[in-house]
């Protein structure tokens, strides 16, 4: 939690000061060009997430907490992904094992999820190494596209009002 709470302020300094610091370097160290706009959030990464009497607290105390994405190699119950979605979260899945203060950059979320896009191109910096990877998403219906695109579900109502 401790980790979560250091990367949401430094979102947050991000938005009044600029990309900086070590997020910038690895930015810098994996080649990315950076073009529109930003996010930065952190991720929980799991086998099998979403199984268990917690699933929306899982969902939405990470959110709170800046999380923008889970990474899966597979999630337990479908209501998991859609708390996910419901919150504004990607619910990637991948076969790549990620490691504890990994940096993932992934890059034109917001235009591929728009589009009906399912896969994402991603650069992984782990210390001094980058290494190239695919997420993906299972298949998006248009509203989960636009709940995502807007933030989180309450912001889609809000839209639609």
């Amino acid at each position: 939690m401790g980790k979560a709470k250091n990367i949401f302020q430094g979102e947050l300094d991000r938005r009044k000061n600029g990309l900086g610091g070590e997020y910038l370097d690895a930015v810098k160290k994996a080649g990315v060009q950076l073009n529109g706009s930003v996010s930065i959030g952190s991720g929980v990464y799991a086998v099998k997430p979403g199984d268990g009497s917690a699933r929306e607290q899982a969902a939405s105390c990470q959110r709170v907490l800046g999380g923008v994405c889970n990474i899966a190699k597979e999630y337990a119950t479908k209501r998991y992904r859609s708390n996910l979605i419901n919150w504004g979260m990607l619910p990637f899945l991948s076969a790549d094992n990620f490691q504890k203060d990994d940096i993932i950059i992934v890059t034109d979320v917001k235009n591929t999820i728009e589009n009906g896009g399912c896969e994402f191109t991603a650069k992984i910096v782990r210390n001094d190494e980058v290494i190239d990877t695919k997420l993906t998403v299972d298949a998006l219906t248009a509203d989960e596209r636009d709940i995502i695109s807007k933030g989180c579900l309450i912001n889609y109502y809000k839209a639609k009002n």
